[in-house]
């Protein structure tokens, strides 16, 4: 993995050393109200490390964006998904560190769509995925356990290569 640089922000690949700082940010109750509670927070962000990547603004970590792809040639893709700490949020750096990471997987990569799936009520994830280019799909409905038990819609966007707003 290599390291990105957006307006705002510095996308790294995360190393051992970052799970305790990322397993801070991702217990934060305004981070767990859309992620959902771990029993052991070290444990989740360790299970993902190879596939993430450290959101950093002015040498200060404030997050982290997670990445897949899909490899089968048929349905060929990438997705991703981000978490912020709470004093990072409405300061355009989620959008910055989407837009860096989709350009990356874009035009580095190679891939010609990307996916994400928000809660259907994330109203600022959702913002800002579209100023990136991404597009509603539809909604799956009680598609997530929310942290109170029940099941909650989601949405799924794309972003086809031409969509990407720079």
């Amino acid at each position: 993995m290599t390291t990105l640089t957006g307006a705002l922000v510095l996308l790294r690949p995360a190393t051992d050393a970052d799970i305790a700082p990322l397993a801070v940010i991702r217990s934060a109750p305004e981070v767990t109200k859309w992620w959902g509670d771990e029993e052991d927070y070290p444990a989740a962000v360790a299970e993902d490390l190879e596939r993430t990547f450290v959101i950093e603004v002015d040498g200060r970590m404030v997050g982290a964006v997670q990445t897949y792809e899909e490899d089968d040639p048929m349905y060929r893709h990438a997705g991703m998904d981000i978490y912020l700490e709470p004093s990072s949020y409405g300061r355009g750096i989620g959008t910055d560190a989407v837009r860096t990471m989709a350009r990356h997987l874009i035009r580095t990569v190679g891939h010609h769509r990307l996916v994400i799936d928000p809660a259907a009520n994330n109203a600022a994830a959702i913002r800002a995925y579209e100023k990136v280019g991404f597009r509603r799909v539809g909604v799956l409905r009680r598609y997530e356990r929310g942290p109170d038990g029940t099941f909650h819609d989601g949405l799924l966007l794309d972003l086809l290569n031409d969509d990407l707003i720079d």
